[in-house]
């Protein structure tokens, strides 16, 4: 029941029960494996509270490389560097026409740029078995222990057609509720807050004591492949994307899928009016070729796929009032100047 509840809530967006009945369950699942260690299991959801403290990180080498996108802030034909020029290199490199069925141009898929913390899941017949982050693109950080905490996080997968490796690259995000709760909580403590939600994950992704990592309930969303033992798994990015949900791994919804640029522009569009509205700090979105295929003939760069291009929003500027600042005292005595304003 539990690992429904898990799905429905991380997977389907569609929760079955409350978080306090969730907790209550998970509280007596724990008693019960108390009274009876021999039906234990390590990949019982209490185990998502962490388990001991480790000693450090190892850095290991990425079986696929973690590559970054290229950035655009334009939309137009302007330097050669917006969107639309990025389209229009895609549509001459594929060749046009015989490859797009019609002369139509090249699906596309957009989705929501979540400013979290790059991540790769290794699923090994159908277990994880290991989470590393991008670190330089070819080696990061095994954090393994911690990445096991997040519940959002299938310590095995569900479903059929699972391959005996399977990468999935995705993001390691703050919700922005538990960012709140997280930051209220330090605030009456006298520690201090964290600036924003992204630095907040890769400073709670390094703690050496999972515990830590488990209190503050991070999400993940996958958005990408890495290494796939089956070839055949998936034709298209919206394809991969609906495999992985199929087996229990929430994935980053596209705003859009068309064959036509101007309709990407418009969903770039309507989604900055309700980006602020989500769970996740985003900035942008990324927009990328559906077929797997054309993305593997565009090929790459030197740090990116061709076959993908990120738009950002402009930075936001408003101004404020700076009311005073008062001195807050912390549990060691340090005194941090804080700004209240309005």
């Amino acid at each position: 029941m539990l690992e429904r509840a898990n799905r429905a809530y991380y997977v389907d967006a569609a929760p079955v029960m409350a978080d306090v009945e969730f907790d209550r369950l998970l509280a007596e699942l724990a008693r019960l494996e108390i009274d009876h260690p021999e039906l234990d299991d390590p990949e019982s959801p209490t185990h998502r509270v962490g388990g001991e403290a480790i000693d450090g990180f190892q850095t290991v080498a990425h079986a696929a490389p973690m590559l970054s996108i290229d950035n655009t802030y334009d939309l137009g034909r302007k330097d050669n560097k917006g969107l639309l020029d990025w389209h229009d290199r895609v549509m001459k490199e594929l060749g046009g026409g015989g490859l797009f069925g019609g002369g139509g141009g090249p699906m596309l898929v957009a989705d929501a740029k979540i400013d979290g913390i790059a991540m790769s899941l290794r699923y090994e017949l159908g277990r994880l078995a290991r989470a590393i982050t991008r670190g330089d693109g070819t080696r990061g950080d095994d954090v393994t222990a911690n990445v096991r905490t997040i519940r959002a996080v299938p310590l095995t997968l569900t479903g059929t057609g699972v391959p005996d490796v399977l990468e999935v690259r995705g993001e390691v995000y703050f919700p922005l509720r538990e960012f709140e709760r997280v930051n209220n909580e330090r605030e009456q403590e006298g520690e201090d807050m964290f600036l924003n939600p992204r630095n907040a994950a890769a400073g709670t992704l390094k703690q050496l004591d999972p515990k830590i990592t488990a209190s503050r309930r991070l999400g993940f969303v996958a958005h990408g492949k890495g290494e796939i033992s089956d070839r055949k798994f998936a034709a298209t990015h919206s394809e991969f994307l609906e495999r992985l949900r199929g087996m229990g791994i929430p994935v980053n919804t596209p705003l859009v899928a068309t064959g036509d640029i101007e309709q990407v522009v418009l969903a770039i569009r309507a989604f900055d009016s309700r980006r602020h509205k989500q769970q996740y700090a985003t900035d942008g979105v990324v927009v990328r070729l559906d077929s797997l295929l054309q993305q593997e003939e565009l090929g790459f760069t030197s740090k990116s796929p061709r076959g993908f291009v990120a738009y950002k929003y402009p930075a936001e500027r408003k101004t404020t009032v700076l009311i005073r600042v008062d001195p807050q005292v912390g549990k060691s005595g340090k005194i941090t100047p804080r700004a209240v304003m309005e």
